[in-house]
């Protein structure tokens, strides 16, 4: 049975649960600015290198995988969100790319093969949005300029990816996007690989948006994102970041009545303090988001920042035994997207 078919099957019975984040729990293990480096010879500080932990702390990898799935997540996505090679230039890190992608896929992919007990789990193999984007100009002087080109950024997602499916990943989960162009550009290299490895690889997609009217950073709303990347038929879509539960879920009601595939949020615990911390406690994410479960919104439910193993462990059981959001019927229209969604009906 291909991943495929088998995640299809398991979503058919169940709202299958994802992990949370990876930087939370790296931040709790407090590792000196030295473990970061480990013995790579990196001469530049990598503190909040939290890709590198891959290679130099795996154990502190493994462990946090081995918590989510004790917490009943069924999707781990790997530790790699800033594992590409804009990125990783920051920290003078970017000959490591391929290096830190397998080692997280690998590490992931041995936590999931270590259970027996025959419940199906999945390894998404996670890439972020770069610090870069395609389609605004970082110079207001000058609106047509930009820093990489759509080329480049797909050779970006070419090398990321290829490490992660070498490394063991189910699928390729392209997350946080805020400029719909970039994720253009993460489909292309995922579609490019496909022919290169000639097997199938599904795509997860995940939007983030920058208000609260529903828009990302290039200004799509939902319903225009989706309609701008349903071609490449991902397995799942959905919403992550940004916000918490209860800011997402008009969006995500939208996103569950035109989306023809499977549902995948995954919310912030809360807004954040003044001091940038999360203080909502996992029994008020679980009830929040036990709404969208009970309304028949979501087939796959997670955590993003803020999130612990703890808030996964309640969201596990506050769906538990909800039957699943069942992908509509779409009818033949032709649905256009520039800024704003167009549809010409049949």
């Amino acid at each position: 049975m291909s991943k495929r078919h088998e995640f299809e099957t398991a979503a058919a019975k169940q709202i299958l649960i994802k992990d949370g984040p990876y930087g939370t729990e790296i931040q709790r293990a407090k590792l000196a600015p030295e473990d970061y480096a480990g013995d790579t010879g990196l001469a530049d500080d990598q503190k909040g290198n939290n890709d590198l932990v891959n290679l130099t702390q795996p154990h502190v990898i493994r462990r946090i995988c081995d918590s989510y799935i004790d917490a009943g997540a069924h999707i781990l996505a790997t530790n790699t969100f800033n594992a590409n090679r804009i990125s990783q230039a920051d920290y003078g890190a970017q000959g490591l790319v391929h290096d830190i992608n397998f080692a997280a896929a690998r590490i992931t992919r041995e936590a999931i093969d270590a259970r027996t007990d025959g419940i199906p789990r999945f390894v998404a193999g996670a890439v972020g949005p770069t610090n870069k984007t395609l389609s605004l100009s970082p110079d207001v002087e000058d609106p047509g300029f930009r820093e990489v080109s759509f080329g480049e950024i797909v050779e970006v997602y070419v090398e990321q990816s290829r490490a992660l499916i070498e490394g063991g990943a189910d699928f390729i989960l392209i997350e946080t996007v805020f400029d719909t162009l970039n994720c253009k550009a993460a489909i292309m290299a995922v579609k490019q690989l496909e022919r290169e490895l000639e097997r199938d690889i599904p795509l997860m997609i995940s939007l983030t948006l920058t208000d609260l009217s529903g828009r990302n950073l290039s200004g799509h709303t939902v319903e225009a994102f989706w309609y701008t990347v349903r071609h490449a038929k991902p397995l799942t879509i959905g919403l992550n970041c940004s916000f918490g539960a209860e800011q997402l879920r008009p969006h995500v009601q939208i996103l569950s009545d035109i989306a023809d595939t499977y549902l995948m949020a995954y919310p912030n615990a809360g807004l954040p303090n003044d001091l940038g911390e999360y203080d909502e406690v996992p029994e008020t994410t679980a009830a929040l988001t036990k709404v969208w479960a009970d309304g028949g919104r979501i087939n796959a439910l997670g955590g993003c920042c803020g999130s612990t193993p703890e808030h996964i462990a309640a969201m596990a059981k506050a769906v538990s035994g909800i039957a699943p959001r069942k992908p509509p019927r779409i009818g033949p229209n032709m649905r256009l997207a520039g800024l704003e969604p167009f549809t010409i009906a049949a």
